[in-house]
Formats: C-alpha cells, structure tokens, sequence
C-alpha cells in the first residue's frame, strides 16, 4: 500500500532549518502539490534573527503557509500586510507574477520563541498559470474541523471528509492537518479506487505512526498506493499533514518559479533580473538576486 517514502533533507537557511520533502527525485509532485518545507521545529533566542525572507518573486503556482507554532509576518506588492498564527492559513496565488516577502515581527523577535510549520506550493492548471496574482487571510473558522476521541483533524484546503474549506484553489486537492493521540487510528481521504484523489501522502511533522505493518517518525513522508486504504495508528502523540489532488501536468521548478515551458521561466528569470516586478510597497529596501546558473533547488522556505 506504499509506493514510495521521502525523508526530508535538512537545510540550513541562515539559521534557520526547514525539512525539504518535494521536490523529490524520483517523485516530483504529490497531485499538485510540487514543493513542501517543514518549517523547524526551531526555538529562537530572544532577538535571534528568525524568519528574515527578504523580497523575492513567484509565477505559476499558489503558496500555502500553515503554523503548529509562532508566527510570520506577510508583505506583498499587491499591498497586503498580514500575521499569520497557527491554525490560519496565508494562501497566495502567483499566477503571472507575484513578490512577497516573509518575516518575524519585531516585537516578537526581541521576545524569542517557538517556531514550527509547514510551507507548500500548488502548481496551477495550465489554465489557470498567467491569472491575476491575490492573497487570500483565513482564519480558523474558514477550515472545517474535528475533534474526537484523541483525534483533531483540520481541512486546511480543498475538499476532504464531505467538507470543503475557504482557500480559493484551482484544481482538485485537499490538505488535512491531524493531531493525533497514542493509539488513535484513523484513515486518509479516499483514493483512486474508492473514486477518492489519485494520488495521497502522510507527511509526519512530529512523533510516530503506523502504516499498516510499518512505523514512520517525524520527517518522513509516505506516498500511497493510487487504491490504498490503510489505517494509520499513532504509536505516540503525532501531528500529521495530510495531502493529494488530481495531477495537473508536468512542472518545470527553478529557484521560485513553476510552469510549464521553459520560455515562461526564462521571462521570469527576466525580468526579476530587470526589475521588472515590483517590490512591496512595506518592504521595498532589499530583495533575493536572481541566483547565477546554474541554479540550485529552491532554496528559501516560501
């Protein structure tokens, strides 16, 4: 019932550690989903530098921000101004081009603290690749949830359960976040077979389950089966996102842009360079260069 499993490759941001899951080698994409960074867990010092992701661009995709702990805070060239906490969700669509950065409040810097989360890009239908750029601020009460017997489950995006949530996506997904207690089992959102999502994954963001006859810890990501119906067992307290969708066509991913043809990623690469795209009208003093070729994976967490 597991086709594939991903453990995340720790990366050092400047002091500041994410677990990159995808892109992957040999397993690209999980349905839309091409890119997604645990964000620590991370304890920061008072007057540690923390989130510090300076102005930077995006097409072709939309990026979703999901705290357990701490928070960010959001600046676009659309004129958006936005803290996120835990439990909210920042959902950003690029489309034909998009700048934001991502930061830690002052006044919460110079307090130090926790931080843990979960950053994801969705790849848009071809369809939809060149739309207006928007930003979208949802609250808790925008995401239907669960609660019982020692399992919490959120619906963060998509459709999952018989329930949909807020976040304005553009393709077939969803993107669950479970809080698990010792020996709760529960199941995944249906797959192929049962005319659920064709593809799925579990990515543990904290303690341990059990997939069938198996036991997978904090950092690892299990890709289903397309008709796999497992149940999943918390051998200890665990939190766990939960995700998968329709496939949308291949993606190309270089530094902060996906499309779908290689001419669209060299205009981006362009006319960033160019400065073309404008900066944040709160946070317009520095941005991230274009990196020289060749270019490595992405390498900030948004």
């Amino acid at each position: 019932m597991i086709e594939l499993v991903i453990d995340a490759r720790r990366k050092d941001l400047g002091g500041f550690e994410v677990g990159r899951v995808l892109p992957f080698h040999s397993h690209r994409m999980v349905g839309p989903f091409i890119f997604l960074d645990q964000m620590g867990p991370a304890e920061f010092a008072p007057g540690a530098d923390a989130i510090n992701v300076r102005p930077h661009p995006h097409i072709g995709l939309s990026t979703l921000t999901y705290l357990f702990e701490g928070e960010i805070m959001h600046h676009d060239n659309l004129g958006y101004n936005q803290v996120i906490r835990p439990g909210e969700v920042n959902w950003m669509t690029a489309g034909k081009g998009i700048v934001h950065s991502e930061r830690t409040d002052p006044l919460k810097r110079s307090l130090g603290g926790r931080m843990h989360g979960m950053q994801a890009w969705v790849a848009l239908p071809e369809e939809a690749e060149e739309i207006d750029p928007s930003f979208h601020h949802l609250g808790e009460d925008a995401q239907p949830a669960y609660e019982n017997g020692g399992l919490f489950a959120r619906l963060v995006a998509g459709e999952a359960y018989g329930a949909r949530a807020s976040a304005p996506v553009s393709s077939p997904l969803f993107y669950v976040h479970w809080e698990l207690q010792p020996g709760v089992r529960t199941t995944p959102p249906a797959g192929a077979g049962a005319g659920g999502m064709s593809e799925r994954a579990l990515f543990v963001a904290k303690g341990s389950i059990e997939v069938g006859d198996r036991t997978f810890h904090e950092g690892q990501m299990i890709v289903l089966e397309p008709t796999a119906e497992p149940t999943i067992t918390a051998i200890t307290a665990a939190t766990v996102m939960v995700l998968g969708g329709e496939p949308v066509g291949q993606r190309l991913i270089w530094w902060n842009f996906v499309a779908s043809s290689q001419a669209r990623i060299d205009q981006a690469k362009a006319d960033w360079k160019a400065g073309r795209m404008a900066l944040p009208s709160e946070d317009d003093l520095e941005f991230i260069p274009l990196p020289e070729e060749p270019a490595p994976r992405p390498t900030d967490p948004v």
